[in-house]
């Protein structure tokens, strides 16, 4: 009889921090490493949220169970944001604090799916989901994109996979890990589409406040109002505040799908520590003027990651328009010497990249993007700039 059962032995390791890992051990043994791999902020949270969790640490009534659903305050406090921002009247009936976004994923996953059901997927899509799928018993099935549809789905590449099982869409916009962000008119396309088909819409909305230029960010609920009864919203704190340690995410859903997961949530994990749900409600609640700095300085990060690695030879590279990721093509960059290895996949040359000049990427293959990489720009301005040069050197750029 097998140790670990089948359903959990089954689940691959998570690729983006599978890479941080090994940049990280290389950097505490002195090497010199640039780390692109990471979904993370550089920078510290915002002091008014640490000074709310110190102040929560010393409230006693903090150091107790609370709700499994989450702290009154902060679901009213989502529910009146979702309400502001997306045009969408939400009680906070309708709301799930999670631990972090991935537990939103999970619950979200394991509230609406049986074994049998189908899941559209677009590819590139963020590592989590399809292993997330998999473990409710459903099937991903994967629509694939490309730089040239500019890493978006259309209603008419949807209907290629659709069938008499397709239970849900996943949607991602901003996206990781392309940043590609779609259109109103894009959005409002692919939601009338679900609607007509009786399809259910996750939307994973974590980067709602980073779009940079003349993108927009459009909820699918928004844009089609009539979508609100079949569509479960997931977003948290993490990217827009520099929170990812503190781990607050959460779901909005319809009430009888809230219901359920916040009745999954009281077996699995009773309620998230209130000292990051205080933190979460002072970020969501309290000056926004740290998002405006932060979401400057992505910009700033943004267009200059693109502008060099549009000048290696052999890379190819879409301004990303939201979230903190580019995501270039690298199949004219293979087959080139680095050290003493010749790289024909992206995998390889993330590994050679690594080894020979101390730069961690996430090939594309953790994706579903074979010939991509991901390349955070959520780090310091100095070190992108470096970690760059050394790609493009690698590359005989």
């Amino acid at each position: 009889m097998a140790r670990v059962s089948a359903r959990i032995g089954s689940i691959a390791p998570s690729a983006t921090l599978a890479i941080t890992t090994k940049a990280k051990a290389l950097k505490a043994a002195g090497e010199p490493v640039i780390g692109f791999g990471a979904g993370e902020p550089n920078f510290p949270t915002p002091q008014h949220v640490v000074d709310a969790a110190i102040a929560a640490a010393q409230d006693p009534a903090m150091h107790k169970y609370s709700p499994a659903a989450g702290l009154p305050d902060l679901r009213a406090a989502v529910a009146d944001r979702v309400s502001r921002d997306l045009g969408w009247p939400v009680e906070s009936s309708n709301i799930l604090v999670t631990n972090g976004g991935k537990q939103a994923v999970f619950s979200a996953f394991a509230t609406l799916f049986d074994p049998g059901d189908e899941v559209l997927l677009p590819t590139p899509y963020w590592v989590t989901y399809p292993e997330a799928i998999h473990l409710t018993g459903a099937t991903t099935v994967e629509v694939p994109t490309s730089i040239e549809s500019g890493f978006k789905a259309t209603p008419e590449m949807l209907d290629q996979f659709v069938s008499d099982r397709t239970k849900a869409l996943i949607f991602v916009s901003p996206s990781n890990p392309t940043g590609a962000v779609y259109t109103p008119g894009e959005v409002r396309a692919v939601g009338e589409w679900a609607l007509e088909r009786g399809i259910w819409v996750i939307t994973d909305e974590i980067y709602d406040h980073l779009v940079y230029g003349d993108a927009v960010f459009t909820s699918i609920v928004t844009a089609v109002p009539d979508l609100q009864d079949r569509t479960v919203i997931l977003n948290g704190v993490a990217k827009t505040y520099a929170m990812t340690g503190w781990r607050v995410g959460w779901l909005v859903a319809p009430g009888d799908v809230a219901k359920a997961a916040i009745n999954l949530q009281s077996h699995l994990a009773s309620n998230v520590a209130n000292v990051s749900q205080r933190a979460a409600l002072a970020a969501i609640t309290g000056p926004q003027e740290p998002v405006a700095e932060m979401r400057e300085a992505f910009d700033r990060r943004r267009r200059r990651m693109v502008s060099d690695l549009a000048a290696i030879p052999g890379v190819d590279c879409l301004e990303p328009e939201g979230a903190f990721y580019a995501f270039p093509h690298l199949e004219g960059a293979l087959g080139r010497p680095i050290g003493d290895r010749t790289p024909t996949t992206t995998l390889e040359l993330a590994d050679a990249l690594l080894d020979t000049c101390q730069v961690a990427i996430v090939p594309g293959e953790a994706f579903g993007a074979p010939g991509y990489a991901r390349l955070s720009y959520a780090l310091a301005d100095d070190d992108l700039i470096e970690g760059v040069e050394r790609i493009a050197e690698a590359l005989g750029g």
